[in-house]
Formats: C-alpha cells, structure tokens, sequence
C-alpha cells in the first residue's frame, strides 16, 4: 500500500493491484542462440515489468496538519500538529486508528527516574516535528517542534495509550530533523547550529548519551564552518556505513558512521572555479540513496522567479542529480583477505591498486577511475604480502588502478554487486550480486561464470564470501531445496555445482569469515560456527573437506543480529606478554573479536578449568577449549585489523590488534614483552591500547611495513559544459543558471594516500613511560628505508607542540624523545633535517633539548659526516657569531679538502665568501650537500675547458731554440679557466685572499706528500691555478728531493705497473741478492724495436682506434723532426695493434698492480687491426719485447692525467717533476725536452745538480730493486751523460723572476682560449670523455650532452 500526505490533514491510502500473470508492460529479448533463456521459475517476476494500477481506500482525516509520517511493518504513525501520534493499522484502517497525546507519555532523563518520579518534560501544546522508527532499538527518535530531542519507547510489544515512556536528551533545543542507524543503533539529529548530534541510548539506564558530533571545523572551513545554516536533511546508506548531510544554505557533505569526513562540497574546489569565482552551492529539496549504495539521488531547490501578476502560473520543475559512488569490499564484506588487499567496487566494475610486480609487468595501461562524483567510501589500499616479491616501491610509487569490468552477461540479471572479496595474493576476486557469483583472474584477464544458467539463479549469497587457498567459500541460500549451505568452489575448474564441495547448515549466516584453515560463521541465531578445512588426497583429485568444530551461543550478549558488524579469528590473547613462546603457539585461533554496532568484544579461550589430556594425540588436538565470557574492547569502533602471519623479529606490529574509530582515530592494541626473556614486573599490563591520530581514512595496515593506506576523493576543476554530463541528468523547465546542474561539481576521482604510523606509536609509549619497549619496537623496524624519516617525525611534531604551546608543559616530552633517538646511529642527520624544516624561532627549544649546535657539529667531524655536518653550518650561522661560524666553516672546509668531497668544497668557499661579503644575515642555499656527488668527485679530474695543450707532442719535435724559456718560467698572463673566475674578481677582497690562504696550503700539502693524482683532481674541480701557484713554489715545496720516493708514489697513486723485463733478457738466475741483467744487444740496437717502443707504441697504434682519441694524428708531425732522436720511421706497410673498443681501462686498471713477466695481457685485449697478415714481420724477441712494452703500460686514463700533469709542471717551469712524469711514462723524447731547457742559462744551478742526483739514484734504486727500468735508462744514458758532463754556470736568480705583481696580473700575450685561433705549434688533440675524464669516468648525461666542439681539448705546448 502507498500513503499519500495531503495539506489540510487527510491521508490518502492506495492499494497496489497488479495486472495478471500474463500481463506486463516490459520483457527483456534476448539476441537468437543466447544463453540467457526462460529457464528459472522466477524469470517473470524478476526481469519483467508488471502493469500495476493503484486503488484508493477510503480517506482518513486526522483533523490537524500531518508534520511527519514512519512506516511500520503492521502499522502507519503519523505526527499532526495538534501534539497527538495516530497509529493506524496498514491491514484494518477503520477499526485499527489509535491517537496517542503527547501530553500522556512520561518523559525524563533516563528510564530510571522516570520509575522514580523524577523530573519529567513538559509538553504542553508542542507537537512532533519530525519522527522515525529504529528496529534495533524498538522505539520513535522525535524532534519536537520547540527544539528538543527525545526517545520514544513501548513498554510491550503494541502501541497503547499507558505504554509508552520517553526520554529526552539534555541542553539541546535547536533540533530539525532525525535520521537513525539500524545497524550501529544511532540517532543522528539535525541543529539549527548546522552541526549534527549523534546519540546512543544507554543500555543500563536507558538514557540518551551523545556518541559524537558531524561538524565542520574552523580549522578546515575557515571562512563556512558557521555560515551553513541549520540542517536541512540525513540520509544512512543502506549499509549504514556513511551519512550524507545537507544544510539550508546548500552543500552535501560525507562522514563515517563514526564521525570521520570524507567529502564536503563548501570548500576547495567544490566551492570555486576554475577561474577562482566562488560558486553558489546547491540547495537540496531532498535525497536519497540508490540500491546498495551505489547511487545517490538528489533534487535541487528551484528559486522563487518574480513574475507578473497577469502571467499564469507555471509549474517549475527542479533538476535531478545522480552522484555515483565505488565503495570499499569492507563495508559489506568484512572478510580478513579484504583487510590486506585492495578492492573496490562500483555498480559495474572493480578497482585494484597497482602494485604487484607481475600485475606489473603483464597488464596493459588501465585507465584510473574517474567518477563525476565524490565516491562512496575511499578506496582500500593493498597491504604487502610476504609471498610476493613486491616492494614498497612497487606498492606506493604510483597512484594508478587496475580497473576491472564486470561482465555484462552476469550483471544484466544479477544486478546490483552485493559482496566482493580478493584472495590474499591480490591475484584472484571474487563478486557476487543478487543470485550465483562469477570469479575473475588477473593471471588469465578472463571471468569464469556459472555454465549452467539454473544453478547460478538457485542460489542466493547471504553471508558473504572469501578465498581460502585456491578455493571460494560461500554462505548461501539454495532455493531448490531451501537450505542454507557452506560451499567450496575451486578457482582451477570450471563454475559448476558437480566441483562443489557442499555443507548444510542449520540457520540463515549473516557473515563469513576465514582464519588459516579455519572458517567461521555468524548466524542469525546469534551463535557462532567454526569450521576446520582440509584436503582429502585419498581420491583422484584432492577435494576440500568441512568438519564442525565448535558452537558458540552469543544469543545473552547480542541483542539483535542484525547489529553484528563482523566476526574475525584471532591469534591475538591478552597474555600475550607473559607467554614468550614459539610462534607456533601464537599461530592458534585463540579468541573470536565481534563488532557489535560499533562495540568491539573479545572471547578468549578459557583455560580456567582443568586441563584434561586425552590418551588419544588425535582426539586432543581435535578438541578445543571453550571460549569464556566477552571482554568489551573499543567503542566507537568501524573496522578491525589483524594478520594471521607470525614474525619473531617484528611480534609487536605482527601481534597487534588494529582498530578504526572515526573521529576518535586510529587504535593499536600492543603487546608487551619482556626484555632478553626477563620475568615481566607484576605491575605491568600485558597489552596496552594506544590511541593516534592520522589525517587520512584507513583501508589496509601494512604490519610488517609500519604503513596505514587509505584513498581520499580529489578534485580537478574544468570549465562549464553546455549540455549534460555523466554525472546526473537535467530536469525539463526554466533554469536560472546557464550551466546545467553537474557543472556546478568539478571532476572527481579517487586517490591512494599512506600514512606511517610508527612514529605515533613510539610517542604514546614514552608518554607512558615505557622506553624499553619502545626501543624494542624501534629496533625491530629500523631496517625499513623511511625509519630515519619516522624519528624525524616524531620529534618534529613533538617539537610543534611543545615549542608554541601557550600553558606552561609541566613534564616535556621532547628531552625524553631526544634521549630515545640516540640510540640510533642517524641521530645527527634526524636532528638536523628536523631544525631545517622548523621555524627558526624553534630552534632555541630544540637545541635545548638536544645538545649546543657546536658539540653536535664536532661530532658529525669526528664521525666523518661532512654532508651532515654542513647542515648544522647553517644553524650556527643563524645561532652564532659571524666568527663561530667562520671557525666552523673553516674546520669542514679543510677537511672537505682533505677528504676529496669537490662538491661540499665549492659550496664551502661559496659559504665563506658570504660571511666574508657580510651576507651572513642570509643563509646560503646549498651548503647541505644534499645533491648526489657526481662521479668526478671521486677523485678523478677533468681538463680545463678551452686551454689549447698538445699532450701527445714529443720533445723531440720541437727545437728546443724555439722555446720561450723566459715564458715558460714566469706566471701564467691569467687565470686559465672560468672556474677560477669565481673569486678572482675579487683580487683584493681580504675574504677571497682568507679562502686562498686555505687553497694554498692544501695544495702545498698535496705536494708535500707527492699526491699528484689529488692535486688534479684538486685543481681541476676547484678552478684552482695551479700554474701560478707552481711557478711561485718552484724552489720551494715544488722541488723534488727523493726521485726514487717520488716515482714509486706516482706508480701507486696512478695504479701503473712496475716494468718488468722478459724472461729471455736475463742471462743469469739471482746471484748474491741482485740480478745482474744483460739485455740483448739485439734488443738495444734493434731501430724496429726502439721505434716500436717510442714512436709506434705512442703514435701509429692509437690513431687507428676512434676511441682513444688522445693520440689522433701524431703520425703527422712537423716537418723539422730531428731524424736523430726519431730512432728510425715505422714501416707503414706493418701490421698495427689496436685496443678493443670495448675493453678500455678495467682490465688494466685490474692487473696493473700483480702483473708478471709472462703476462697474457696481449692474449685477451688486443687484436689485429689488417686480418689479411697472419705473420708479423718480426724475430720472437722482439714479439716478446712488445708484449712486455704492452704489459707495462698503466690504464689509459692514468697515462691521459700523467700527461696533463706534465703540461701543467713543464708549463710552471717545475724540471724535476717533468723528469720524473718522463721516467714512469718512459718517453725518451721528455726527457731530452727537460736536458735541453737545462741548457738554458735561467735555470738554477741548484735545478741542474738536483735532477743529475736524482737519476743517478733511480738508476741505482733499477740496478738493485726494479730491473725493468734499466733498458730505458740505457736509453737516455746519452741524456744523463750530458748532464754529468755539463759544466754549471752561474746564473742570476732574478732573470726569471716577474717583475711586478701588476704585470702578472695583466695579460701580455693573449691565450689560445681568448684569441680563439688555431693551434700555431704542436698537433691537434681531442680528448674525449672516456679518456680524459675524471678517474671514476664522467657521467652518461654529460658525455651525451657534450658536443664535439665541447669535448675537444685543443692544446699545445708553449
């Protein structure tokens, strides 16, 4: 029947008739061949629409305007506004009509003074504003029209005058309307405030208590939270899981059955658009939700239009809104696989979170979900699974999902989606809607539905459904022999009843859930089943067997089925503390958590009584202990997390009970263990629950992973559109907006959000003063990769909330929490990153805390933390003296230097120069050195940019009268790079003159030690000038006084073999300690084989191979080469040796230090360039004197960086260097270069006598220590003949000396680099990246950045 309200007081009452059988308005067709036939009983009644006409009883009036009407199963209530309550009776209208004065039902605050006599309310003259019926709790919730709330309740089972009592809620009188939740036994109330009170009625005494309060914070709605308006209107979904609220002045807004938000449209971009013009919220006339949740419908308000007293009336018509929602698998279905996956769903499809590694790789771009709506629940997150091979990486790096679409031939007949579950693998789901169920796999991307179209229609899903192992568990009805049924589906074959495995069951299940191999079931008897799975392996194909293990009866303590949220299986006990056992003992299922509307208690197994062991292994382990009485938990509670998963290194997140309370936040329910398996303190709980808040709503607890996830609606706002979106449907009629009424919305999609909870629990542990056990916890998670950003947390909020509270703290956490993270070894780094992101003002009270600035950055000193270290320049800059800071930053600069860190060193000298130029007031951006070090900074060097040198260029190329001596041995004209520029500007700045002083010294340190390859690096990733430098210290630190130490450093420090010499060249064994070594004469005065050694080695066999461009084109030298010192030209018509490609420098870098005389470098390395010779022209020995030239060669890198050392000392006039860099490189043309400048008369005497001592001791060190050396000091004998013959002249110390200071500074002679033109002496040379690099190698980018213009080093030797 329909009950139709009219204005002056009369109901109207039709009766719905129907048709006929025979007779209907619609029948679906199907297509010819499809499946889809009249094959169920039902299959008019359910896909056809009937032809129902509507007859109308006789009028009943109540004489009053009617304010509100309630639907009951037997019965009509309706308020009127004479202050009476009808009761008319749907069945019996003209005997059944009772009419009850408000006047005559007692009202007070509770039940118990009202038997008392206690104060009662006066309800003279006020009627009933608005009423409705809540089964659960068997009573009326009223608004009356002064305001006032109250609770209307039978004292038996009819409605009479006598038997009806009520209570009223305190302090509130600004009531509107009422909307109550069933399932949680709640009753939401309106206010004029806009703000919207929920209460719970009070077992014990009956009273109202308030529960929670729906209202906007000024926190988020600063410039709305007041200026709602009073409520207009709630609607429960039909799951009772979300309320939807609007107000007078427009504006839907979301919340939790608990007081959680999740969507409001006054603010963000709901409130604005996209060209920043707030808009006009809709005002809403009325609502209501669709089937399951999925839809809400909405009518907007339509203005009052002014018109013209002649024009006639129209009828206005309002536009109708459809919002679509997708909610998550846990509000219906809260099975525990749910609690660990993620899964969504919609009216027609399924949404997963991309995550795993084989979804990963597999599954083709899906689109995200994007809803014209906000959406009905925030999407559920997947929790990590420890048998996937997924990261944390692959789980949050991303905000895609998988989108699923049911398949339409199931959803065309068993529309809408009811229950949806995900196994624990997030591989495999599982749907299920008005009848059957169909399962999807993402290893096949196909569904599987029921082949026999009659079994899916006979069976109806009643208690929901889960994955166990490889198989689908269901609760269902079967309509054939109407039963109710536990069933086993397996995922492999094919959707029949003949794979089922099938278990009768004796009352109607409301919820299913799976617990290891273990099943349990909520009936509507209220008691609980559980059941034992196992696999029968006696038949051909293993088959799933049920067994009834245990009935448990909850009828004393559960009122009303219908309030059972969820049922779980738990391993979790509460002497959990006591009982440090093996994991096994934790893996059982020790009690059963039952949320009861909202109430969370707990059944243990009670181990009270005596312990009797049957004779009978089998017989023991089949009987369980009973389960004792409930123990109440949590109130207020929405959703429960446990993991049946056991871990001896993380027990305290593993064993923890996990709980979702909406407004009041999240709850964790931890053990407690003793330390190092101590007896625990008599004193001390065994669990204790800690309560946090986090700002997202949660769907899945990564245990493990110490991460909640959840989802939350995002906005994207775009302009209007001029017809009607998919977001709702215009009404017909005038329109005073332009736009149509889903414009007003912007585009709405679904997010996933993270939140790390860690550090919120090691909080309320110290709080309550239980370090250890925070310790523990922290230990047991420090091998997560956002551990060191938890502590950062953790004293970073604790810190806010000290720092500006306004009362005084009488016991502060923050010391207690800078103690804990101590124990850590990235205290440092936690501390310092925390005072970067704070407020300045803050930092005098973290400080204060933690220790003086000054002690920590000594401490990051000593621990070699330079990047950390940098970090606290920056807060003794701000905290200090411009001298303390000075003194700090001098300290890590020198030993930033010390330690090769180029990258800290340049924002070092950046750091100082700003103290220096009075910037101190403003900190420097980048002394953090936060950046990744690039791979120069290592310890290789790279070449000054448009400096023309010429390495490969022989000495013996050029005649020595051709050198400017007195050019050579003065300081460069300028700076030679552009890095140098930096602080070159200012030449004179005392700042500039301060950071030299430190440069200098490094370098003179560098030396000092003879650490040549550091002394590059240095000079060529600080811009530092070394030339100017070099001629300034060239009789000082510059000098060599041990050759012979020098060379073996330098062999050490480039990684370059020591020579040996072949087995062949040695005519006689050790003989006294010594060999005596006589070469060959064959070998001395071979012209084939010196060429070889020092023309083909250095020139013809590179200039075949693109790749080791240094030596490109030294075959065409100039033309006045000196035909003495060529030793004989290569015969072109040679074979040539070439270096592969892609062997560069490993190989050698790795045998440069252990190699032999029999190396077999020449074997794997390097290959004939002309296959077409198979036989060189050449005798055995001199084949062997090659291989050994080839095994005494250095990595190619070191020889490039040897011979731009040599540059630069023969450019600075340092002789002694040049000989030493000719020695190890063994190039008998340097070292008749450096013989023939000591001719010159501006050398020193003292030059000449220390070069002719220091070869004198390298030929003994040779005769004694290092044999391979001797052929090429024979060699050079002609060279060092020379030396010892030479008569020394005395020569003026001044005539190489600058003149001024002035004239060094001022260029005389233009460089190549500033003129630009082409090379005047010397060959062209190209160094590119991979030669002439930094030692480690440059960096991809950068040899792909660079052109051939860029990386080509033109050089040449002035």
């Amino acid at each position: 029947m329909i009950a139709v309200v009219a204005s002056k007081g009369y109901i109207l009452l039709f009766d719905v008739v129907g048709g006929g059988d025979d007779k209907y308005l619609y029948e679906p067709v199907y297509p010819k061949g499809s499946h889809r036939v009249k094959v169920n009983p039902g299959y008019k009644e359910e896909q056809c629409a009937p032809v129902l006409s509507l007859e109308m009883k006789r009028p009943v009036d109540l004489e009053a305007p009617i304010t509100s009407l309630q639907s009951l199963p037997e019965d009509l209530v309706v308020a009127t506004a004479d202050g009476y309550l009808h009761i008319l009776h749907w069945d019996g209208v003209s005997n059944g009509h009772k009419a009850i004065s408000l006047c005559t039902v007692p009202f007070s605050l509770d039940l118990q003074s009202s038997r008392a006599g206690g104060p009662c309310l006066d309800l003279d003259g006020v009627h009933i504003r608005d009423i409705e019926y809540c089964v659960t709790l068997d009573g009326f919730a009223v608004v009356f029209d002064d305001g006032r709330l109250g609770f209307i309740t039978p004292t038996a089972s009819r409605f009479t005058t006598d038997q009806l009592q009520g209570v009223w809620a305190a302090d509130v009188t600004d009531g509107t309307c009422v909307a109550v939740n069933n399932k949680y036994r709640l009753m939401a109330f309106g206010c004029t405030s806009g703000s919207v009170l929920v209460y719970m009625v009070e077992t014990t005494t009956g009273s109202m208590q308030l529960s929670h309060k729906l209202e906007l914070t000024p926190k988020h709605y600063p410039d709305v939270w007041n200026k709602t308006g009073p409520v207009k209107m709630i609607r429960w979904s039909p799951d009772y899981s979300v309320a939807m609220v609007t107000w007078e002045c427009g504006g839907l807004s979301l919340w939790s059955v608990f007081g959680a938000q999740l969507i409001c449209t006054l603010g963000e971009d709901f409130a604005y658009r996209s060209d920043g013009t707030k808009k006009e919220p809709l005002k809403i006339s009325s609502m209501c939700w669709g089937a399951e949740g999925y839809h809400l419908w909405v009518t907007g308000r339509s203005e009052d239009v002014p018109e013209d007293m002649d024009s006639p009336v129209t009828l206005k018509q309002s536009g109708i809104l459809q919002f679509q929602f997708i909610r998550s698998a846990l509000t219906v279905n809260p099975c525990t696989s749910n609690q660990e996956q993620v899964l969504l769903h919609g009216e027609d499809r399924l949404y997963l979170t991309w995550g795993d590694t084989t979804q990963a790789q597999s599954v083709p771009d899906a689109p995200s979900p994007k809803d014209k709506s906000p959406h009905h629940r925030p999407a559920s997150l997947p929790a990590s699974s420890p048998d996937l091979s997924q990261g944390l990486g692959t789980l949050l790096g991303h905000k895609h999902w998988h989108v699923v679409q049911i398949h339409s031939t199931y959803l065309e007949s068993n529309w809408p989606i009811r229950f949806a579950a995900i196994d624990s693998a997030g591989q495999c789901m599982a749907i299920a809607g008005r009848r059957g169920f169909a399962h999807y796999s993402l290893y096949t991307r196909k569904w599987k539905l029921f082949g026999n179209i009659t079994q899916e229609q006979n069976l109806t899903l009643t208690g929901g459904l889960a994955w166990w192992n490889d198989f689908i568990v269901i609760a269902c009805y079967n309509f054939i022999d109407q039963q109710e049924e536990l069933r086993l589906y397996p995922r492999s074959s094919n959707l029949d009843n003949a794979f089922a495995s099938t278990t009768r069951l004796h009352s109607d299940t409301l919820l299913l859930n799976v617990f290891r191999n273990m099943v349990v079931l909520f009936r509507a008897d209220c008691s609980i089943c559980l059941y034992s799975i196992t696999m029968k392996q006696d038949s051909s194909a293993p088959s799933p067997c049920v067994e009834l293990l245990q009935e448990v009866s909850m009828s004393r303590y559960i009122p009303h089925p219908g309030l059972v949220v969820s049922v779980t299986l738990t391993s979790v006990r509460t002497e959990t503390g006591i009982t440090l056992k093996t994991p096994q003992q934790v893996c059982l299922a020790e009690s059963i958590m039952l949320n009861i509307a909202g109430q969370l208690i707990m059944l243990q197994r009670d181990r009270s009584g005596p312990q009797v062991r049957e004779k009978d292994p089998v017989l023991s382990q089949k009987k369980l202990l009973p389960f004792g009485s409930p123990v109440v938990l949590a109130q207020c509670v929405e959703i429960v997390w446990t993991t049946c998963r056991s871990s001896r290194k993380k027990r305290h997140l593993l064993e923890a009970l996990w709980l979702w309370c909406g407004e009041a936040g999240m709850k964790v329910w931890l053990p407690l263990f003793p330390r190092d398996h101590r007896k625990p303190q008599s004193f001390l709980s065994r669990r204790i629950m800690l309560p946090f808040h986090i700002n997202i709503y949660p769907l899945a607890v990564l245990f493990e992973d110490a991460l909640v996830l959840g989802a939350t609606n995002e906005t994207v706002l775009y302009d209007g559109v001029g017809g009607g979106g998919g977001g709702g449907g215009g009404g017909g009629g005038p329109q005073l907006v332009s736009e149509p009424l889903e414009a007003i919305f912007p585009f709405c999609t679904v997010e996933r959000t993270s939140h790390i909870y860690l550090h919120h629990i090691l909080r309320q542990l110290l709080v309550r003063n239980l370090g250890e056990q925070a310790l523990m916890l922290a230990q047991s998670c420090a091998g997560l990769p956002y551990f060191p950003h938890v502590l950062e947390l953790m004293v970073h909020v604790v810190l806010e909330e000290e720092a500006t509270s306004r009362e005084p703290i009488p016991d502060p956490l923050l010391p207690t929490v800078a103690k804990f993270i101590t124990e850590f070894p990235f205290f440092l780094q936690t501390i310092v990153h925390c005072a970067r992101k704070t407020e300045y003002a803050l930092w005098n009270y973290l400080f204060a805390a933690v220790g003086n600035p000054k002690d920590l950055f000594e401490e990051c000193l000593m621990a070699q933390d330079l990047d950390t270290a940098a970090s606290y320049l920056i807060i003794l800059q701000n905290m200090e003296a411009p001298a303390v800071s000075r003194q700090h930053a001098t300290l890590l600069f020198n030993t930033a230097l010390e330690q090769g860190k180029w990258d800290l060193c340049r924002h070092m000298i950046r750091f100082l120069k700003a103290i220096g130029s009075g910037e101190a007031e403003t900190p420097p951006t980048t002394p953090t050195t936060q950046e990744p070090a690039q791979p120069s900074s290592a310890g290789g060097f790279e070449f000054f940019r448009h400096r023309s040198i010429s390495l490969s260029q022989s000495a013996d190329s050029i005649a020595a009268a051709k050198f400017n001596l007195q050019k050579t041995f003065s300081m460069p004209s300028g700076p030679s790079t552009k890095g140098a520029d930096r602080w070159s500007k200012d030449a004179d700045c005392a700042e500039n003159m301060y950071i030299d002083m430190m440069l200098w010294r490094h370098a003179r340190h560098l030396l000092e030690q003879v650490r040549l390859r550091e002394l590059g690096c240095f000079s060529a990733q600080l811009g530092f000038e070394l030339i100017g430098w070099l001629c300034r210290e060239r009789t000082r630190v510059a000098r060599v006084d041990d050759f012979v130490t020098a060379l073996k450093r330098l062999h050490s420090d480039f990684l370059w073999p020591f020579p040996v010499i072949p087995a062949c060249a040695l005519n006689s064994p050790l003989k006294n300690g010594r060999c005596r070594s006589v070469l060959s004469t064959h070998l001395l005065k071979s012209q084939s084989a010196d060429s070889l050694l020092n023309t083909n080695m250095e020139t013809a066999l590179p200039a075949v191979s693109t790749n080791h461009s240094w030596l490109d084109g030294l075959g065409a030298g100039p033309k006045e080469m000196d035909s003495a010192s060529s030793h004989g030209a290569p015969v072109p018509q040679e074979a040539f040796l070439s270096p592969l490609i892609n062997k560069v420098d490993e190989c050698s870098i790795g045998s440069a230090t252990d190699l032999t005389e029999t190396s077999s470098m020449v074997d794997g390395d390097w290959t004939m360039v002309d296959e077409n010779f198979t036989t060189l022209c050449l005798s055995q020995s001199e084949l062997e004197h090659i291989s050994m030239e080839l095994a005494n060669k250095g990595p190619h890198k070191s020889q490039v960086q040897l011979r731009y050392l040599l540059h630069i000392f023969m450019e600075a006039g340092c002789l002694e260097w040049c000989v030493i860099i000719g020695l190890i490189l063994r190039d008998n043309g340097i070292i008749k270069q450096v013989v023939g400048f000591l001719e010159s008369p501006d050398v020193l005497p003292e030059t000449i006598a220390n070069i002719r001592s220091g070869l004198l001791a390298v030929d003994a060190w040779a005769s004694s220590d290092c044999l391979g050396y001797k052929p090429f000091l024979k060699l050079i004998q002609p060279q060092l003949q020379k030396l010892l013959e030479s008569a020394v002249e005395s020569v003026n110390p001044d005539s190489f000396q600058p003149a001024s200071v002035t004239k060094l500074l001022e260029p005389a002679n233009p460089r190549v680099e500033e003129r630009g033109g082409s090379v005047p002496l010397g060959l062209s040379l190209s160094l590119e990246a991979s030669g002439a690099g930094s030692l480690e190698g440059r960096p991809e980018e950068e040899q792909k950045q660079q052109s051939p213009e860029e990386g080509a080093y033109d050089c040449t030797l002035s």
